[in-house]
């Protein structure tokens, strides 16, 4: 109905699920064993908050040093322009003051 397809991976062969494995490496690495949770509720608590930080506020070098809400919201060209603007602004500046 909706156009999408169920495609199930090799078992025990990662390198088939790339993106979904490289995810839960994150999740181990920026949330679980920094912050070592001591009950399942806290785990789940860990992994919650770092699902909100992953999704609205990290920025991906894949989606252009964006957030992944901010591409889905369509901020993309707004983001970048502004970037493009500030970019400029700092090179005028360089090369209007005097060289030490």
């Amino acid at each position: 109905m909706c156009g999408m397809t169920h495609v199930k991976t090799s078992p025990y062969y990662p390198q088939s699920n790339g993106k979904i494995e490289r995810y839960q490496q994150s999740v181990k690495r920026e949330a679980l064993r920094p912050k070592t949770p001591l009950s399942l509720e806290d785990a789940r608590r860990i992994v919650a908050d770092f699902v909100e930080y992953y999704n609205n506020v990290r920025l991906h070098s894949a989606l252009g040093y964006l957030a992944p809400k901010d591409m889905l919201e369509g901020r993309a060209d707004h983001i970048f322009a502004r970037r493009n603007h500030q970019l400029a602004a700092a090179r005028a500046a360089r090369s209007a003051s005097p060289a030490a």
